[in-house]
Order: C-alpha cells, then structure tokens, then sequence
C-alpha cells in the first residue's frame, strides 16, 4: 500500500548540520511506503522554537527535537506524555489533527534499549556527566533498568537541585558531584556523558576506567570520542549516540506517521552512511 498525502517532519537544534535522523526516517518513509513524506533539518535553538512551531502549516506532522531545545519543547505544548513530563523534557513534538502539539520523550525508552543492550542490570551504580535535557531522560532510563543510584556531575552545581524532582518521580537515590571531580567517578558500573561534542574530552586522561564498566556516550559525530576511545582501550564495553539516535527514533517515526516503523531499513540506512563517510 502507498501512502503518497504530502506530509513533513524534520530535527530541530543547534548546531543541526551533522544530524543524522534524515537519513533514518528517509530510509523509513521508503521501506513503509510512504512516497509523499520528506525530513529535513532546521537550525534553532530553544528560544526560536515557540515561533519556528507557530509558524508551522497542516502539512507538517512533527519534529524531532535535540540540544538545546528539549526544555522549550515540553513547554510549548498543548499535550504531554506521562515520561516527558517525569522527565522535564521533550524530543519528541507530533502535531495532531486538530493543530496541537504532543510532546513525548522518545529517549528514555531508547536508553533503556542500547543499556540493556550493552549488558547493564539492577542494581548499576551510574555516573551521568552533565545536567541538561538528556542527563534527565538519562535518570530515568537508569531507574528503568534497576539502578542503584545515580551521581551527576554538573559545570553548574544548581544544576543538581533541578535533577531532583526527575530522580524523586522515577524512584532513583541522585547524588550531585562538581565537575572537576568527575575522575572520582569513573569507576561506576554504568558512566553516560550527556554533554555536547568536546566538553567532556579533557576528562579523557583522568579516567581510571573499570575494564567491567558500560560507557554511554550520546555524541556520535566525531567518533569514538576521546572519552570513548578511552574507554574502549580499557576494555570498557562502550555505545554510541548513533545507537540512541536509531532506538529513539523508531518511537518518532511511529508517532509521526502512524505506521510501524521498518527498524531493519532504518538501521541499515544509518551503517551505509557511516560507512560511507568513514571516520568522519
């Protein structure tokens, strides 16, 4: 069956240029027929969004939102998911028929998947570095998986404090460390850096690395990190951002469109483009 009503959707940031989500959902719109959809990136940050949402017509069927506007997102909201709002935060936006807006966080349940993947169980003690939209989806999929508590490690120690209300409502023991202790907390079972390309990069040589430890790094581009080539030489098992950007992805897609989303296409898409553009 061919769906071909001309509909849009599009990744909101900034930066936004090295996004790899249009290759994803094109590769989706594809497999599932859907020959009148396209996905394409916009350069906003959180204090464009309320107008870049209000200028959108019927034909646009959601966005999907990364740094730095996850806050804004759950803000303009006519409608919000239970998650999103234990979380504080939305990448997810889906523009319903009558012309308001959803907002769902599609990353916590695409955490929980690339974690329990790599192999992280109850009981985890977590280190999450940094405190922005992503450290909050990042407290909840640790809770998700059984964590025993979670350390963040914050540039901005107030940070901490708006963390609370999300570690309280998933049921998860936060703990708050200033940043240039983050060394000290290198040796959890789970470490998850949630903070943009090259903030974490001077850490590298500081951490004492478990060989036992997960490394969650949400950059993806370049990669591996500095952090995460790290890691890897310590024999850490270590996954990329490229691996949340697929598991949440096939929430969006779903929530966009309505159909099912074609995972193997979607996941087969984004090796090609990796591979094709080498190391970069």
């Amino acid at each position: 069956m061919q769906f071909s009503t001309p509909r849009r959707a599009a990744v909101v940031g900034k930066p936004i240029a090295h996004s790899l989500s249009p290759v994803i959902h094109a590769a989706g719109y594809a497999a599932a027929g859907l020959t009148g959809w396209s996905y394409t990136r916009i350069e906003a940050g959180a204090d464009d969004l309320p107008g870049l949402v209000a200028g959108l017509g019927p034909e646009w069927a959601g966005l999907s939102v990364t740094m730095p506007g996850k806050e804004a997102a759950l803000a303009l909201a006519d409608e919000v998911s239970p998650v999103a709002a234990a979380v504080g935060a939305a990448n997810t936006l889906v523009r319903r028929p009558d012309g308001t807006w959803y907002a769902d966080n599609t990353d916590v349940a695409g955490m929980v998947e690339v974690l329990t993947g790599a192999g992280c169980v109850a009981g985890a003690v977590v280190t999450v570095l940094g405190a922005g939209g992503t450290a909050r989806a990042a407290i909840a999929a640790a809770a998700l998986i059984g964590a025993a508590e979670v350390t963040v490690v914050a540039r901005r120690p107030e940070a901490v404090d708006e963390l609370r209300p999300v570690a309280e409502a998933a049921g998860v023991p936060l703990a708050g460390a200033e940043w240039d202790g983050a060394p000290a907390h290198a040796r959890a079972d789970l470490v998850i850096s949630t903070v943009p390309k090259g903030v974490a990069d001077p850490l590298a040589d500081n951490f004492d690395w478990r060989p036992e430890s997960v490394f969650f790094d949400v950059v993806y581009d370049p990669w591996p990190t500095p952090l995460a080539a790290a890691a890897l030489a310590a024999g850490c098992r270590v996954v990329s951002g490229l691996d949340l950007l697929l598991a949440q992805a096939f929430g969006q897609f779903e929530q966009f469109t309505g159909v099912t989303a074609p995972r193997a296409a979607m996941a087969d898409a984004l090796a090609r483009e990796r591979a094709g553009a080498g190391s970069v």
